[in-house]
């Protein structure tokens, strides 16, 4: 099983489609889709700055907002299948379906999960890959250039540059899935031959 993130920095942007299209024909049921926020988060926070409103109702309503951007996934690629959890997921899987995961169902009932801005859809991304005990995680971001000519970097930079959210890396310690990350414009290594086992080419791999 991969877990799949595909950044809110993605909508807007050709690649977006690419990456569901692609996801699509290489998935065979083995890929759960993970959306960022993007705009729709964006009008979260700007809606707290605005009122006052306290980090756990905005937190909610964040996680609704990764919904949104499931449910236009899937409007972009109607091949795609929407699950909220985990019996959905495996059933999805069963009949050989790419699968887009709609968060709120099953982040908003586990209370351990922190309820601010520290917890965004990168770090709920390695929190689904430990529950469906996937063997990868890729994060697919908009800009490697400030990585670029790396093959591996520690998960403590990517947190220290705001590469990732505050609480990734804790969400990674003691897990067995490896964790990479995938420049927007590659989408291309999917078509490629690929060891399902082995994870992606043209990746970074982030080290715990």
């Amino acid at each position: 099983m991969w877990v799949v993130k595909l950044g809110g920095s993605l909508l807007g942007s050709p690649a977006l489609k690419c990456w569901l299209d692609a996801l699509n024909s290489f998935s065979d049921g083995q890929v759960v889709i993970v959306p960022g926020g993007g705009l729709f988060a964006d009008a979260v926070r700007e809606s707290q700055l605005m009122t006052g409103l306290d980090d756990a109702t905005a937190h909610k309503m964040a996680v609704v907002a990764m919904d949104q951007y499931a449910t236009l996934m899937c409007g972009l690629n109607p091949s795609l299948t929407l699950a909220s959890n985990e019996l959905e997921i495996a059933e999805r899987g069963w009949q050989h379906k790419a699968i887009v995961w709609k968060p709120s169902e099953m982040v908003l009932a586990d209370e351990s999960i922190t309820m601010n801005w520290d917890v965004t859809s990168d770090s709920l991304a390695a929190w689904l890959a430990a529950k469906l005990n996937a063997q990868h995680l890729v994060l697919v971001k908009s800009d490697l250039s400030r990585y670029e000519h790396q093959t591996e970097i520690s998960v403590d930079v990517l947190v220290r540059d705001q590469f990732v959210d505050a609480c990734f890396a804790t969400y990674l310690k003691g897990q067995v899935f490896n964790t990479w990350i995938i420049d927007k414009q590659h989408d291309g290594v999917l078509k490629r031959d690929l060891d399902f086992d082995k994870g992606p080419l043209a990746a970074l791999k982030v080290s715990i």
